[in-house]
């Protein structure tokens, strides 16, 4: 996996994570474990940073990012044959 596509998964999961977080303490529902090692620095250092960026920086990291967004059609081949 590039490393782009590897930064994109982790941080749109560490994000779901944060959001989930939020929903749970809202609720009243019951908390996930607290974060331990690589997860403590994506949940306290980069889900706060990334809710501070204003709405046309973090779009246009995203845009300059690999994923799914980039993703395009491709097209169909040529079909030969009876059925054409």
């Amino acid at each position: 996996m590039a490393f782009t596509r590897w930064v994109r998964a982790v941080s749109e999961q560490q994000l779901l994570t944060a959001a989930q977080i939020e929903v749970a303490r809202r609720r009243g529902a019951p908390l996930p474990p607290p974060p331990r090692g690589v997860d403590l620095f994506w949940q306290k250092v980069y889900v706060p940073i990334y809710h501070k960026l204003p709405w046309k920086l973090r779009s246009k990291v995203m845009l300059a990012m690999p994923g799914s967004h980039r993703q395009t059609w491709h097209t169909p081949d040529q079909v030969k044959g009876p059925a054409v």
